[in-house]
């Protein structure tokens, strides 16, 4: 089940600067994250947070099964919300459901102008533009996994190449 919260006004600031019920977007922001990651811990204080300032914003909390593609009601979600806080952590590139999530956010940044804001949640900014260590070895993967569909496995690349390359908040230890 996905969280969101009910709260109709925006504090004003130059991206949320006024009321849901005024706009075309049922969210004021999608979280895309590696729920193993982060779930528990940076994304749910995130979310607390957001919610705390009146932020409408779109949370899944389904733990996902392996393999699953995406579905309908997250895609509906992604379309429906007027930024994205991606949150891309050591396991993001690993999880299909977060890339197709991805390839959704970046259809939506070229078609409507969807905000994007990536955070670097204990991750070396090059490692995830250039796709080194972790982000490397999920791809190996993909590509042993998808080899008949090598233009799938392609497109969450470019995806994510694209987030990396936008502004990031890096967040590290200390």
């Amino acid at each position: 089940m996905a969280s969101t919260s009910n709260v109709q006004i925006l504090p004003s600031s130059s991206d949320l600067s006024s009321p849901i019920s005024e706009s075309p977007w049922e969210y004021e922001v999608f979280l895309s994250f590696r729920g193993e990651d982060t779930r528990y811990t940076f994304t749910e204080r995130l979310y607390e947070a957001l919610v705390e300032k009146g932020i409408v914003t779109f949370k899944d909390d389904e733990d996902l099964e392996i393999g699953k593609p995406i579905s309908p009601e997250l895609i509906c979600a992604i379309k429906k919300s007027r930024m994205a806080v991606v949150v891309l952590s050591r396991n993001y590139a690993s999880s299909t459901w977060c890339l197709q999530e991805l390839v959704e956010i970046d259809k939506c940044v070229k078609e409507s102008g969807m905000k994007i804001f990536p955070i670097l949640y204990h991750e070396d900014p090059s490692n995830v533009r250039h796709q080194r260590e972790t982000f490397a070895d999920a791809f190996v993967e993909h590509d042993k996994r998808y080899k008949d569909n090598m233009k799938k496995a392609q497109g969450w690349r470019d995806a994510l190449t694209k987030v990396a390359n936008h502004s990031v908040y890096s967040l590290k230890d200390g």
